[in-house]
């Protein structure tokens, strides 16, 4: 047997292991694409909030991240590795303390974030379609996948103009588009127990 028959058969194999958890959990799949579907709207209508949201949202979890790392870095001072622990607690804080202080530069670093998630999430997501692709509507998945590639590239031509409100509606469109494909994909898999 060849290299090439044997992942024939293991992908067969992952296949229909999927489509056996996409059928017994498809409830679950419905409701994940709900959730998103509707988190997708609110952002998409009002996109500078979620825009200075996420930056605000993120400051403080990086900031928190610091203060968790300098502590542990003090109480264990005796620890090798003492002062890269401090140091990479203290970059953190001060990261942190950046993107809660000035949440425009934060937009600005985070679109240019945003564009290489959205492009890693795409080509993610092209590959899911691909292992998917002999069940039905595995061709959602993949335009969702292309979808998150333009936004990618929209984002990386556009900037720095639009990263007050871009971000913020990108993240929501993209998330109505999962949504809309996880809803499609759970239906289907209701519809065929």
């Amino acid at each position: 047997m060849s290299n090439i028959d044997e992942i024939n058969i293991e992908l067969q194999h992952m296949q229909q292991q999927m489509l056996v958890y996409l059928r017994k959990h498809w409830k679950l799949f419905l409701t994940e694409g709900i959730i998103f579907i509707v988190l997708g709207i609110s952002a998409i209508v009002i996109p500078q909030v979620f825009t200075v949201a996420i930056v605000l949202f993120l400051g403080w979890i990086i900031l928190f991240g610091g203060i968790v790392h300098i502590s542990r870095a003090l109480f264990f001072w005796q620890m090798p590795g003492f002062w890269l622990w401090l140091f990479m607690g203290l970059l953190q804080l001060v990261i942190g303390f950046l993107f809660i202080a000035n949440p425009i530069a934060g937009i600005l670093t985070l679109t240019m974030l945003m564009a290489l998630f959205f492009a890693l999430e795409g080509i993610t997501k092209i590959s899911l379609a691909l292992m998917m692709r002999p069940l039905t509507n595995w061709g959602f998945m993949l335009f969702s996948g292309i979808t998150a590639l333009v936004f990618a590239l929209i984002i990386w031509l556009g900037w720095p103009e639009t990263a007050n409100w871009l971000l913020g509606l990108f993240l929501g469109i993209n998330m109505v588009f999962l949504g809309w494909s996880l809803v499609k994909i759970s239906l289907h898999h209701k519809e065929s127990l």
